[in-house]
């Protein structure tokens, strides 16, 4: 069963609960409510807005001021409506009095101004009203959004009660050749309550494909790309972490490590058991020289991760490198039990060993390291191996 098919089966139901008239209604902005009242200085204000358009386009129209009135009134409450709904997950209302309208798309989403929404507003019977959208529209908006008025739109008009009589993507929708107009009846739309989610989907799908570019461009080198990408990608979600983490992989790769380091760190701060940031936050701050700084991060990066070998092989480095010879043997001999074939610790503890006085340990480790790289195709001598340390072994 898809999603398409539940939305289609709680319209089912709600569309029964309409005709009893239980409807459910939350008065919190930003949360689904099938009802929104509109009442009080908030439809006081609707009103003046829509009598200055209608006054200022009288002579442009060729319907009475009254119905260029009604019809303003009619499309602002609906805006409201799915305003109020979704919060600041779409743009503001358009209160701009200008010659043109709307330009057909009501809304866009606030992370992505590619995503139109089209809001279309009704006064009627439910069971015989329809909404109608334009090929155009269409064409502009990923998303039609049915909203009823109970009551009829008037100038006097104290209250009117609102409803959220569902949604349709407009890749759903069929233009017959020659239309004008598409006409949209309540039972063919998806229950309202999975607007946000459908719209939400859109972002995430977005996301997902900035990021796989990302990636691709990264793995071809072209790191300025790849950063373009991931910019893209947090104009969506200005939280990811994922997304910060890529970016930062790129500076690093470009010599920015303070950029990268930044990126870094905002990644671990939006997800603080990032252990990928850690380790690529600690192998920047190591090429800094900041090898405190990169002990810390690999720590962390092991206290995520008690079985990853190469945060404490990185971090046994970073001991070497700071005179602390026991604690890196202690940290390159933990970096093999979790990987026993990990030759690279076995050169690293090789050097501490030897540096340490222990020659006939560090040659075993440097053996060891040899024949691990030969089995796997990478074939380091022995020989060089030991010339690294400036050690001849007996013939």
């Amino acid at each position: 069963m898809d999603w398409k098919t539940i939305l289609k089966a709680q319209q089912t139901d709600f569309i029964a609960r309409l005709e009893s008239g239980n409807l459910l209604r939350c008065d919190k902005e930003g949360k689904h409510s099938e009802l929104t009242v509109i009442s009080g200085e908030r439809l006081n204000q609707l009103r003046d807005f829509c009598w200055e358009m209608a006054e200022k386009y009288k002579r442009t129209s060729s319907n009475h001021i009254r119905d260029v009135f009604f019809n303003n009134m009619k499309g602002k409450l609906g805006e409201e409506v799915v305003k109020t709904r979704l919060g600041d997950f779409v743009t503001e209302v358009d209160y701009e009095k200008r010659i043109g309208g709307d330009r057909k798309v009501d809304f866009t989403l606030t992370s992505d101004s590619s995503v139109g929404i089209q809001v279309k507003a009704r006064h009627g019977n439910f069971e015989q009203i329809q909404w109608f959208i334009k090929p155009e529209e269409i064409q502009k908006n990923a998303v039609l959004v049915c909203i009823l008025i109970q009551e009829e739109v008037s100038k006097a008009q104290a209250e009117y009660n609102l409803i959220l009589a569902g949604f349709l993507p407009t890749e759903m929708i069929t233009v017959a050749s020659g239309k004008a107009k598409v006409p949209i009846r309540i039972d063919e739309l998806l229950y309202a309550g999975g607007l946000h989610g459908y719209l939400d989907d859109l972002i995430s799908s977005k996301f997902d494909e900035y990021i796989k570019l990302a990636e691709e461009c990264f793995n071809k080198g072209d790191y300025q790309s790849a950063i373009a990408y991931c910019n893209q990608a947090l104009q969506l979600k200005a939280n990811n972490a994922d997304a910060y983490s890529g970016r930062g992989s790129c500076r690093y790769e470009l010599g920015d490590k303070q950029g990268a380091i930044d990126d870094f760190s905002q990644a671990i701060n939006i997800a603080p058991n990032f252990a990928k940031a850690y380790g690529n936050r600690g192998e920047t701050y190591f090429q800094l020289g900041d090898k405190q700084s990169a002990i810390a991060d690999y720590t962390q990066v092991i206290n995520i991760d008690p079985n990853n070998g190469d945060a404490y092989n990185k971090r046994g480095a970073c001991r070497y490198e700071l005179g602390d010879k026991q604690g890196a043997i202690d940290d390159f001999s933990q970096a093999i039990n979790i990987a026993p074939n990990f030759s690279h610790a076995y050169t690293n503890r090789g050097n501490a060993r030897y540096t340490l006085g222990d020659k006939q340990g560090g040659i075993k480790d440097f053996q060891i390291a040899a024949n691990l790289d030969k089995e796997s195709g990478n074939e380091t001598s022995y020989q060089d191996a030991i010339k690294q340390i400036d050690y001849k072994p007996p013939i």
